[in-house]
């Protein structure tokens, strides 16, 4: 086993004999084993050793065992005592759980402290397998049989290709002592559940079951890998993103195959979960423009022609600008400038900008989210519209709509912003001086 160990860390570069490194040793068979064989090739390495006091005597006994194991292998040792119980309880989590987080969050900054190149820890090909059934159990999707990865932050795994019976037979054959944690028989955990009832039934039925499962596992994990690099081709062909948004046309999602994973993956990261995809191609199928899905701060709406993913947009204080005022931002996302020309000087007839006549208006102006009940005159028009009737008049999806804001002066609304002015504040051939208000992206 150790020739092949060798091999592999170097094959696959995980480990570098010139790095240092620090081991995380339980004092159970597989760190034992780990940290052996690091030390008969040379690595240069420390130990590191977690006391959660999760076994009373037992647990310190480990401690003690693990200190004498660096001394034998005249290596130095780092270890920490915790109060897990208590952690749990204030953190609301599993026992587990917290045990795991305490574990990792010490090694980052021992790893970090000591200049080490990564903290290796014992995973072996059958806690592999196990990590995939759980995945399973817990409905995960083709990422779930990926597994653990031998490399991944400053974790590294070099035992993943290496069975527990290969690791036993290691073992045994250089007599080495090592220490059993009582609490890895209990079935109550899922993990020993699997490990205890499972896998001995998988085995049952073909020795050689397991194996091939994990083989299995490895051929679906190139699969899902192919399937992500043509998923983010598609993406990029096809969802468009203009100003703050990402738009998905429904035609791209016509003669497509595997529709709700392909929705799924271009909605996870914004915190949606595999159940809402089906209510969502429903709506699609429907046709039910308007429905909106959330998730934290995110907003699926589907609109007349495509579905449109924005962050929900909390509503803006209101805003005052003054006669003096250069100008002023708009959700942190557009800058307006705001200047005073002589009639003539610039035409500018484009919706996101406005010219207004400067005599006409009352300042301090205020810039407001639009209310219902809002009125305005539209620019050629003679009489007045609701905003909420121009709006829809105009296809503006629903969430755009909380984010179109209006600029009153002395309560009357001088523009909608972005779409069109009042015809009251219009300039005309009268105008002597011009308030022009100017879009650009903030830099």
């Amino acid at each position: 086993m150790l020739e092949r160990f060798i091999n592999h860390v170097r094959k696959n570069k995980i480990l570098d004999v010139q790095m240092s490194y620090l081991v995380a040793v339980s004092g159970g068979i597989d760190s034992v084993v780990l940290a052996h064989l690091l030390q008969r090739k040379g690595f240069k390495i420390a130990i590191a050793h977690c006391n959660f006091q999760l076994r009373g005597g037992e647990s310190d006994a480990d401690e003690a065992f693990v200190i004498n194991l660096a001394m034998k292998l005249g290596v130095s040792v780092h270890t920490k005592v915790f109060d897990t119980v208590a952690y749990m309880d204030e953190m609301s989590i599993s026992l587990q759980m917290a045990a795991r987080e305490l574990r990792y969050s010490w090694f980052e900054e021992l790893n970090s402290s000591l200049g080490t190149q990564g903290v290796l820890v014992a995973h072996h090909a059958d806690d592999q397998l196990e990590t995939v059934l759980l995945n399973l159990l817990r409905g995960t999707g083709i990422e779930g049989i990926y597994g653990m990865s031998s490399q991944r932050d400053f974790i590294r795994r070099p035992l993943l290709p290496f069975s527990r019976q290969e690791i036993i037979g290691y073992l045994e054959e250089n007599g080495l002592e090592w220490r059993e944690d009582s609490s890895n028989e209990k079935t109550i955990y899922k993990r020993n559940f699997v490990r205890h009832k499972l896998l001995p039934l998988f085995r049952e039925f073909d020795p050689k079951g397991p194996e091939l499962m994990q083989y299995s596992f490895d051929r679906i994990k190139d699969t899902g890998k192919a399937f992500f690099y043509f998923f983010d081709l598609w993406i990029k062909t096809h969802v468009i993103s203009k100003e703050g948004y990402d738009m998905l046309p429904f035609a791209s999602l016509v003669a497509v195959s595997g529709k709700s994973s392909l929705i799924f993956y271009w909605l996870r990261k914004k915190g949606f979960v595999y159940a809402q995809i089906e209510d969502i191609l429903c709506a699609v199928e429907n046709q039910e423009v308007g429905r909106q899905f959330l998730s934290g701060s995110w907003i699926l709406n589907i609109d007349r022609e495509c579905l449109l993913l924005g962050k929900h947009q909390e509503i803006d204080k209101p805003i005052q600008i003054g006669v003096e005022d250069e100008g002023f931002s708009i959700s942190g996302q557009y800058q307006y400038s705001c200047t005073k020309l002589n009639t003539g000087e610039l035409i500018d007839r484009s919706p996101e900008n406005a010219m207004l006549d400067f005599d006409l208006l009352d300042f301090p102006l205020t810039l407001r989210n639009w209310e219902r009940g809002d009125k305005f005159m539209p620019l050629g028009m003679q009489h007045f519209k609701k905003i909420s009737d121009y709006l829809i008049d105009n296809k503006v999806p629903f969430i755009k709509k909380d984010r179109v804001k209006v600029l009153c002066c002395g309560g009357k609304i001088v523009w909608l912003v972005g779409f069109r002015i009042d015809e009251r504040f219009k300039v005309r051939p009268t105008t002597r001086k011009v308030f022009y208000l100017n879009k650009h992206k903030d830099e």
